[in-house]
């Protein structure tokens, strides 16, 4: 069986991870924010996270964890295989003299091959659990961090409503705009990360 719960170190996914904080409809900032004057603004949230030195730092123990995860269900894989190529060899020796003997050791090794079964889908799904529980421990803070600075930005630069154009799940986000300004750029400033950094790469 191959492992498919490890799409947790991607970015989108740590995008959306985030989207329930990210602006899903606007910043208001004051009442008169509903005047026809109010200055619409547009960041890209997943060039901000993955030029975040945290965000790397996240990415780095999410993958350490996923190994060891992958290693203790791969190692129940191994005595599946095991356990079954015997008892197919097994069925091989069945005949009438020993069809007794035999075939109470198939059945023995058929219940041991269903509770390797059940401890396989055990461990996955505690995998999924312990890995997602992780990530939300570890993305928490960036998430407090991220919002911060585009309140503060958003602030200075007097805008009262500010969407992410990475985010294209909700219907509630913009999809296009003319004369919106995008503070990327005035975000990263405001987290501290320098003009050259290099974003982390998607795993």
């Amino acid at each position: 069986m191959v492992l498919r719960i490890f799409n947790y170190l991607t970015f989108s996914k740590m995008k959306k991870f985030i989207n329930g904080y990210l602006i899903a409809a606007a910043i208001l900032f004051s009442a008169n924010s509903v005047n026809a004057q109010q200055k619409i603004g547009h960041l890209d949230s997943q060039a901000i996270f993955t030029s975040m030195p945290e965000a790397r730092a996240v990415a780095t123990t999410l993958e350490s964890l996923q190994k060891t995860k992958q290693a203790e269900i791969e190692k129940l894989q191994s005595g599946y295989t095991l356990k079954y190529n015997a008892a197919v060899a097994k069925n091989k020796t069945l005949n009438e003299a020993n069809k007794e003997t035999v075939g109470k050791e198939l059945q023995a090794m058929g219940t041991e091959l269903d509770a390797i079964k059940r401890s396989i889908d055990e461990a996955t799904q505690n995998a999924q659990q312990v890995l997602g529980a992780k990530q939300g421990e570890l993305m928490t803070p960036l998430q407090t961090k991220f919002i911060t600075a585009v309140k503060a930005v958003a602030k200075e630069k007097g805008i009262a409503y500010v969407f992410d154009s990475n985010s294209q799940q909700s219907a509630n986000n913009m999809l296009a705009w003319e004369s919106g300004i995008d503070l990327t750029a005035a975000v990263k400033v405001k987290l501290g990360i320098p003009a050259g950094a290099v974003p982390a790469k998607k795993s």
